[in-house]
């Protein structure tokens, strides 16, 4: 059983990590600022979701094998990066548009349509990420042992969803409360073309990451 301070340590590698600029970041601020508030916690709740799952497969042992295993790190870091220069191209794309109501958000079905597109992109960006697994698989052991409880992996998972959940649901609705200035035609153009660069970058980054 992890003690007190451990689990404070715990918390703040998350933290730290949640916070640090990467896919997820550009995901959940392009989201909210696009589609609002309701698009961003999607976001920022697939997000999280891609961590339990991370967090667990780590904890089980599971996800060493896409760490140590050169075939399923390759496979997952082109469908990753491959996701990233789609939703980059997409974002330059829009941003060649010009239009001011985003693509996503179209009629009648806006809310439920940046709802699932927040969720889907969140989930699928950090799934999608292998250095996300090399994050857990070399965190948690140090916090469970080699043969931890299942009350104690679930939660640690629980604590992470909880810490990257709530940074990005705080950062979500920061974002989405200047949508108003995000939707702008000359600062959503420039919005999508900033994001759509960073997330090619990302991108390629990515796919030039070795195992």
């Amino acid at each position: 059983m992890a003690t007190a301070g451990q689990v404070i340590a715990f918390a703040t590698v998350i933290q730290l990590g949640a916070m640090s600029p990467g896919p997820d970041f550009a995901v959940v601020v392009r989201q909210a600022a696009v589609t609002g508030r309701r698009g961003g916690m999607a976001a920022a709740l697939g997000v999280a979701c891609g961590v339990f799952v991370w967090a667990t497969a780590a904890a089980l042992g599971v996800a060493a094998l896409l760490a140590t295993s050169a075939t399923a790190f390759t496979i997952t870091k082109i469908a990753g990066a491959g996701y990233l220069l789609y939703l980059g191209a997409r974002s330059l794309q829009q941003a060649y548009r010009g239009s001011g109501a985003p693509l996503e958000t179209t009629a009648g079905t806006a809310n439920e349509s940046g709802v699932g597109d927040g969720f889907r992109r969140g989930l699928l960006c950090n799934l999608l990420n292998p250095k996300a697994a090399a994050f857990f698989v070399a965190l948690m052991p140090q916090f469970l042992g080699n043969y931890p409880a299942t009350a104690d992996t679930l939660a640690l998972s629980a604590i992470a969803v909880l810490i990257t959940g709530t940074w990005f649901v705080v950062l979500a609705n920061v974002v989405g409360a200047l949508r108003a200035f995000f939707t702008r035609q000359r600062v959503r153009r420039a919005l999508d073309a900033g994001s759509g660069a960073v997330l090619i970058g990302l991108g390629v980054r990515l796919a030039a990451t070795s195992n």
